[in-house]
């Protein structure tokens, strides 16, 4: 016995439902807002090998979640791909590994920074990440691993 056209479709709409709510917890889209509140994201996060990246580690500043590109947004950290010193670039592996160990430490949040931007010049989500209210850019500050985003530019050379 098949339903009349209308039960199926009601059927159908509830059956979305719960896909829906779920949804609710995750990237909107266009914005990259976290939506739900608190800190609704969690992964295991390795360091980004190879050309195929959806949730690891580029650099202290910069990762992939869920086959988005995030750009920290209220720090800046040494360069690892291109460093100007060898100093840099070891600073710039220490705040990787760093950056790699707070997300995979627990639940995270990710908000849109204030001034409204939320996308940088190369298309990353710009996104602070927080934990218990707390940026974990601001972890890397402290830990002499980034400097804060618009203030003085960092001087990772020495010079």
């Amino acid at each position: 016995m098949t339903l009349p056209q209308p039960f199926r479709r009601r059927w159908l709409a509830l059956a979305l439902v719960p896909l829906a709510a779920a949804g609710a917890l995750t990237l909107a889209p266009g914005t990259g807002e976290a939506q739900g509140g608190g800190e609704p994201h969690s992964a295991r996060f390795p360091l980004c090998r190879g050309p195929v990246r959806v949730t690891c580690v580029v650099d202290g500043d910069t990762f992939w979640f869920a086959g988005t590109k995030i750009r920290v947004a209220d720090i800046d950290t040494p360069e690892v791909s291109q460093p100007r010193c060898p100093e840099e670039r070891a600073l710039g592996r220490r705040a990787t590994e760093r950056m790699r160990e707070l997300l995979n430490a627990g639940r995270f949040g990710l908000a849109a920074p204030p001034g409204g931007r939320t996308r940088d010049r190369y298309g990353r989500e710009l996104r602070i990440v927080t934990r218990g209210g707390k940026s974990l850019g601001e972890v890397l500050v402290r830990e002499g691993l980034a400097a804060r985003w618009g203030g003085p530019r960092a001087r990772w050379c020495g010079v």
